[in-house]
């Protein structure tokens, strides 16, 4: 009996004990070299806030609405968010709150870029394969998609707050297992516009086969292909450190340094965001509001009034209630 009640305090002690911080991507940031970086990656997003946002003004002045372009200006200022925290975090080592600030925005703001790859995925193989990328179920399966990335930053973002402020050993294994889960999906979900198009262009050319936007479909492809495969590297990235052995914070691997932060993180974010916006994608790959059945892309296009330059179709005056973005 005493050398189970021994046993038992020993257990308790041990999971009482803290723990050794374990090494994490990036480290702690200093005010040198991580300001001067942050500084430099806070004028690109800040630009490509104001580029995206000009872009989305100036078309919607025209009756192009293109949503996207909202959405890249919202990952930009995610991103500036992200950076300001890490430069604050930075100058205030100590403070815990802004270390969970920054590490839930660094991981939040991503899944944007994702979102929209998806989308774009999707117009190809809808353009492409109208019969399956307009088909019912798949329809309500990219719903489900979308929920479930919501569930997985919910994920994510629990277990890190979880693990930071517990010394419990059962615990933060068990937020590890979480996370590993979570980013593990994220991976998956940045390979789904390959699928798609993959899907498009392999399957038997439909005769219901239809363009949208500026250029054409394989240039489209190319475009969206590039940038799932940065989006790839990103969350690859990500989930091979979470994925590897935990390593203590004074031994911490060539992966957790700051310049794979930087360049995994941040640099491909840029390469994307140039990606996109310097290929025009407001104009490749705008649809009509209202499509939600093969032919709608060319049907709608046509009732569409052309703009001013001549550039670029623009939506029609009186626009469906149903948004396909």
């Amino acid at each position: 009996m005493a050398s189970a009640l021994q046993l038992r305090a020993d257990s308790q002690q041990q999971h009482a004990t803290p723990s050794v911080p374990p090494a994490s991507l990036g480290g702690i940031p200093s005010v040198l070299p991580d300001i001067p970086i942050c500084a430099v990656f806070l004028v690109l997003y800040v630009s490509f806030a104001a580029t995206n946002m000009t872009i989305f003004q100036r078309n919607k002045r025209r009756g192009h609405k293109f949503v996207l372009s909202v959405l890249l200006f919202g990952f930009s200022m995610a991103r500036i968010t992200t950076l300001v925290l890490r430069i604050v975090w930075a100058t205030r080592n100590q403070n815990s709150s802004l270390a969970i600030a920054a590490n839930i925005f660094v991981n939040a703001g991503i899944l944007i870029v994702y979102i929209i790859n998806v989308i774009l995925g999707q117009r190809i193989l809808r353009g492409k394969q109208p019969a399956v990328g307009w088909n019912r179920g798949l329809r309500i399966a990219y719903k489900i998609l979308y929920a479930s990335i919501v569930g997985a930053l919910a994920m994510v973002i629990t277990s890190l707050v979880v693990s930071i402020n517990t010394t419990n050993l059962h615990t933060q294994a068990q937020c590890r297992d979480v996370q590993l889960a979570a980013i593990t999906y994220l991976l998956v979900f940045t390979c789904l516009p390959l699928v798609h198009i993959l899907v498009a262009f392999l399957m038997p050319r439909s005769a219901q086969e239809e363009t949208f936007g500026q250029g054409s479909l394989k240039s489209k492809a190319i475009i969206v292909a590039l940038s799932s495969c940065i989006c790839m590297l990103i969350a690859g990235f990500k989930a091979g450190t979470i994925w590897s052995p935990a390593r203590p914070a004074f031994n911490p691997a060539w992966y957790h340094s700051k310049a794979c932060f930087y360049a995994f993180n941040f640099l491909c974010e840029i390469l994307v965001l140039t990606l996109l916006v310097s290929t025009r994608f407001d104009r490749r790959f705008f649809v009509p509001n209202g499509c939600n059945q093969p032919g709608d892309y060319t049907r709608l296009a046509a009732q569409s009034p052309k703009p001013e330059d001549g550039s670029e179709q623009q939506s029609s005056a009186v626009e469906p209630k149903t948004n396909s973005y």
